[in-house]
């Protein structure tokens, strides 16, 4: 039975339920509110002055509840268990029938089992009141108009481009449900016949071939019926006597009778196709691994032979064959090294003659496999996508997007056009479509409002259909990019309940579980009880065994917590693990961050600027956040403050000399040496070559001038924060701090410098757009420019 919310007024209630509420509105303004509102809190007390609910059990006319548990999967002529984990990231393009089974809904608070989504049935209005028949004949029409184009199924079929051509009839197995069924009647006389004799092959062939005719439901008992297992034993036993095209009819009439992967049939068959492979032809092999596919079992022994057959053979390929064998290597997960170079010039030979959905196939089939493709390649197809884009489906689409995002690919003209076609088709995308639009924008660091914002609106409505790698994915990627939408509120509430409902998966899967807080933490958000569980010491040692290096994300959220959550109680980070943390990323720091050369020539320069390297230091001062900081330091009239100091014996004889500290004069001065003279004496020596040279970059003036050797009349020893000081941390920027082709920072670095300003640093901007043409330019423009930056008025009051 259907149930069925219905609106009646009460008095003195506070709030109505979110659906009566929208019913109320669309009676008097004919607007369209988000299922989120309809579908929330449904059943639940109401305490207001509008409406509430009463619950009916209807039965309509031709209505069918339709219930689904496994939401991600779709069927093979029976029963298809659930593909592969890529090929989930599909979506669909094509509008659903009052019969579609849709995956059930989840409910904040009540039991989706109890009740079931209003927009599922569609009964005849009981209410005596022309307002209720009205209310609820427009609620009912307008769900079911988005029944009909809305489309949550993760799965969209990855075959779609072999309907293009009818060569790949005989290269691929259809799956589809036979035109003429065959009686049940005469399939119980084929079962009752092979009991009494064995068979010849090709009687075995026929009765394979008529059994998977049946109708489907009688197919599914099939499998259990011992009748069928002598059937199979049989054919077993006579394997070597089969000709090839009737064992190949045999594994095709498998896939409809939903043969389990493990069956001994089906290892009978794989070890005789592997011993017959040489002596078949390519558009067999194609056709017997197009079967083990739909069977969803593994052969890699089998897939290797293919492989090697179709290198030997590899100028005899058709162009349909070659799109056929990329997508079973693909579906493979597995990626020939030597069939690379053969595969590239093959798409440039036939990229005009390709269909669009020819394309789409190729690219999954390439990303699955992890196959790499040269930059050349990948900017050709996006060439011809982006003048093509409005005729290529959705899906297609989605999978060029996933090689775009593997090849890391710039195309803008692609990305504009993109732009342009995908906001109006992101309500009819299912979700985890939507997840790999979003996911190439941030992956990228392209920044489209308009395809951000009509993403975030679509998702709430469809949250429930999110699996726990979706839901993350969707934060990074509006945390990468820095964007809170109109909806946010929405947005990342509902994202958020999502992460709880799937706290179960992050023991498996814990690198999800860390890309939605890193996501949320870049928007300040921080869910309390999902960082407590992120930060405890089992969750820490899960994500040890995973597959992913996780040690910096963990490092990150948890210094973020600190820094930005006071208040938090939860688990933290113990201390040796952060300081294993720290050292792993200054050691990669020293490596390939503090040795560019946009960082090296502005630490040399400020340091001949201000008097001396111990005035400048580069380092990270967040180490969490993995990039680099010159730290400078003034006095509150303006004059820089000496506190580099590498040692701290020498520190205190060194505070302000503007001695430059090499790693020779420590040497000197900690251990001594013959003939050398006191520390004191060179650094006399080290002022008064400053001063002869002339070089007036390190005369400051912000209120008073301090040369290069003056003596400060501040005294901070090493590492101490004083309390008339202030510290400069000065950002040397490059382009991939920010979106492409602009000045929008990205999200880890909005949180650096976020935390940079909670811990009193004020944050001074170098930007690569200034500063990358200075580099080119003579040294006292460079030096103007660092001391404008460094000396600029407005800093002390700001500070």
């Amino acid at each position: 039975m259907a149930t069925v919310l219905m609106c009646r007024r009460f008095p003195r209630l506070s709030r109505g339920t979110a659906f009566s509420t929208t019913a109320k509105h669309k009676a008097k303004r004919g607007s369209s509110k988000s299922k989120e509102e309809k579908h929330n809190k449904p059943g639940a007390a109401n305490t207001g002055t509008e409406s509430g609910a009463t619950i009916q059990l209807l039965k309509p006319q031709d209505y069918r509840v339709l219930y689904n548990p496994a939401a991600y999967t779709k069927g093979r002529a029976g029963s298809q268990q659930c593909m592969d984990r890529d090929s989930s990231q599909a979506l669909s393009d094509t509008f659903t029938s009052p019969g579609t089974t849709q995956a059930p809904q989840a409910f904040p608070s009540a039991s989706s089992q109890a009740l079931p989504p209003v927009r599922n049935a569609l009964p005849k209005p009981k209410s005596n009141t022309l307002l209720e028949q009205t209310v609820l004949a427009t609620l009912y029409k307008e769900e079911a108009e988005k029944e009909k184009w809305e489309v949550h199924n993760s799965k969209e079929d990855p075959r779609v481009f072999q309907k293009g051509r009818p060569e790949y009839r005989s290269l691929s197995c259809d799956s589809a449900e036979p035109a003429q069924t065959l009686p049940a009647e005469e399939g119980n006389l084929i079962l009752q016949s092979v009991a009494g004799c064995e068979g010849t092959p090709g009687i075995l062939t026929d009765y394979f071939h008529k059994l998977s005719r049946l109708p489907a439901e009688r197919r599914a008992a099939l499998v259990s019926d011992p009748r069928f297992s002598a059937l199979c034993h049989h054919a077993v036993m006579a394997i070597r006597l089969f000709s090839t095209p009737d064992l190949i009819q045999i594994l095709k009439a498998c896939v409809p009778l939903a043969v389990p992967a493990s069956h001994p049939l089906l290892d009978a068959c794989e070890a005789e196709f592997c011993r017959r492979a040489w002596d078949m032809g390519l558009e067999q092999l194609l056709l017997v691994a197009d079967c083990w596919r739909c069977l969803e079992r593994s052969v890699p022994s089998y897939l290797g032979i293919l492989f090697s057959y179709a290198n030997l053979h590899w100028k005899d390929l058709t162009l349909p064959q070659f799109v056929q064998l990329l997508y079973i290597i693909g579906e493979g997960r597995r990626s020939p090294a030597d069939l690379v170079q053969k595969v590239e010039s093959t798409i440039l030979k036939h990229l005009d003659a390709f269909t669009l959905e020819e394309l789409g196939a190729i690219c999954l089939g390439l990303f699955k496999s992890l196959s790499g493709i040269s930059d050349h390649v990948m900017r050709r197809i996006a060439d011809r996508v982006s003048l093509q884009m409005e005729d290529m489906s959705t899906y297609a689409l989605v999978n060029v997007l996933k090689m775009l995002r593997y090849t890391r690919m710039d195309h803008v003209p692609l990305m504009r056009e993109l732009g342009k076609v995908i906001p109006a088709r992101i309500p009819t995308t299912n979700i985890q479509g939507i997840m790999h639009i979003a996911l190439t924008y941030s992956s990228l660091h392209f920044f489209n409002e308009d395809v951000l914002a009509a993403v975030a609106a679509s998702l709430p409505s469809k949250v429930s259909y999110c699996r726990s790698k979706d839901a993350a994915k969707f934060l990074w990627s509006f945390g990468c990019l820095d964007y809170e939408p109109p909806n946010e509120e929405e947005f990342y509430s509902s994202l958020i309940k999502q992460l709880h409902v799937k706290l179960h998966e992050f023991s498996k899967f814990p690198e999800h579980l860390l890309t939605a807080l890193l996501g949320l933490a870049f928007v300040k958000r921080f869910p309390e009880k999902l960082i407590d569980f992120a930060l405890r010491e089992e969750f820490v040692q899960k994500t040890r065994g995973s597959k992913y290096e996780l040690k910096k994300d963990l490092f990150t959220l948890g210094k973020s917590v600190e820094i930005e959550c006071p208040t938090y109680q939860g688990s933290r980070l113990p201390p040796q693990l952060c300081q294993e943390f720290t050292e792993l990323v200054l050691s990669f720091a020293e490596r390939e961050i503090y040795v560019r050369p946009e960082i090296v020539e502005a630490t040399s320069l400020l340091e001949s600027m201000l008097g001396g390297p111990e005035y400048v230091k580069n380092h990270m001062i967040l180490p969490h956040t993995r990039s680099s900081d010159l730290e400078v330091r003034l006095a509150t009239d303006g004059h820089p403050i000496p506190f580099n100091f590498k040692d701290p014996v020498t520190a205190k004889k060194l505070k302000d000399m503007g001695v430059s500290l090499t790693d020779d004069l420590i040497s000197q001065l900690v251990k001594g040496r013959a003939h050398s003279q006191s520390p004191v004496e060179v650094g006399n020596e080290a002022g008064i070559a400053r001063q002869k040279s002339g070089d007036t970059a390190g005369t400051p003036c912000l209120g008073g001038a301090l040369t290069a050797g003056a003596r400060s009349q501040a005294e901070p020893q090493a590492g101490c924060w004083q309390s008339r000081e202030v510290r400069l941390a000065l950002q040397v920027s490059n382009r991939n701090h920010f979106c492409y082709g602009s000045k929008r920072l990205l999200g880890l670095h909005c949180l650096k410098r976020r935390q940079l300003q909670l811990l009193g640093y004020v944050v001074v901007e170098i930007p690569f757009w200034e500063w990358f043409p200075l580099l080119k330019r003579t040294r006292s423009e460079k030096l103007s420019y660092l001391h404008y930056k460094v000396f600029c008025p407005a800093l002390l009051p700001r500070a």
